[in-house]
């Protein structure tokens, strides 16, 4: 393999993990705050639950009261997003992430759709009035495209997105500075691409990438979990996520991460990701029992649960794990 293949994958991982984790944010901007119904929250619950069908009903039941309105469908390929995630995913190096899948599912265009839609829509309101929420919504919709083009290594097309989609991000955040939500994107963004290479940089800027800077990312992200409205939980997964991956900060990793898998004890991704930081400590008991708790979590889509279980099984067999599962 030449290094200009490794150098553009090198930047395409990047450019798919800043767009990512890119949550959802709801409806209307009331003194300078985001609130959201009680439907639009309890799908996100469903999401970070892991009770994907359910939150996938619940986002339908959305797009039907509110046809012109994007949350609806940002909160549909959300969901639709974790089960992509989910059989992505591999077990490397002692962590569990999903990094490529080249070829196009049948699933992706049901994902694109949505992601389109609530693009179109978003736009069609700024046509009328620029406003956070919409620069948000249209932000949202950017990255929901950019992270599935990236996961299918179509470079020039995830660059395109994911660069607009950090515009759209920026205008939110100057018509509403107090908007932590756009932080949480932003910061990933401003993470990932500082933690390229100086040749993946240098030819970034060809590419019209913006520069990052990792130390404004950490702090955006934590703005996001201290602050944000409904992306608090997407930026903690994210952020250990990264410290594990990027800087071997497993302690601080591990603070991060622990709320949110004591808040969704039913979100394997959650348990997996935790039990990898457990094993990287050596606290292997405690690394088997999150790998466990995992494989017994009752996941409804039986491609996704399949998975999951190969997933736990290898994690199990990292730590020298040889009983029942």
């Amino acid at each position: 393999m030449n290094s200009t293949a490794i150098t553009s994958r090198s930047l395409l991982s990047a450019l798919t993990i800043i767009t990512g984790s890119l949550l959802l944010v709801p409806a209307p901007l009331l003194a300078q705050k985001l609130a959201i119904s009680p439907i639009a929250a309890a799908t996100l619950e469903k999401i970070y639950s892991f009770d994907l069908p359910a939150a996938i009903a619940d986002a339908q039941r959305l797009q039907e009261e509110q046809p012109d309105h994007p949350l609806g469908y940002l909160l549909e390929a959300e969901a639709r997003w974790w089960e992509i995630w989910c059989l992505a995913a591999d077990y490397r190096y002692g962590m569990t992430t999903a990094q490529h899948r080249p070829n196009k599912l049948p699933g992706d265009g049901r994902y694109l759709e949505l992601s389109a839609r609530a693009l179109s829509i978003a736009q069609a309101h700024l046509k009328e009035h620029d406003t956070a929420e919409m620069q948000l919504y249209a932000g949202m919709a950017e990255a929901s495209l950019a992270r599935l083009y990236g996961l299918r290594n179509e470079i020039r097309a995830t660059a395109r997105s994911g660069v607009r989609g950090r515009e759209h991000l920026l205008r939110a955040l100057q018509l509403n500075p107090e908007l932590a939500d756009a932080d949480f994107g932003l910061g990933l963004y401003n993470y990932y691409v500082d933690t390229l290479s100086s040749f993946v940089k240098f030819l970034s800027f060809f590419m019209g990438i913006p520069s990052g800077n990792k130390r404004d990312g950490i702090r955006q992200l934590q703005h996001a979990i201290s602050d944000g409205v409904v992306t608090p939980a997407a930026a903690r997964f994210y952020l250990a996520i990264d410290l594990h991956k990027y800087d071997q900060q497993y302690e601080q990793a591990l603070a991060i991460i622990g709320p949110l898998v004591e808040k969704y004890p039913s979100n394997p991704l959650f348990q997996l990701a935790r039990g990898d930081l457990y094993g990287k400590l050596a606290r292997k008991e405690q690394a088997i029992a999150c790998y466990r708790a995992a494989l017994a979590i009752n996941v409804k889509d039986e491609h996704c649960r399949v998975h999951l279980r190969e997933l736990a099984l290898a994690s199990l067999a990292a730590q020298g794990f040889t009983g029942p599962p």
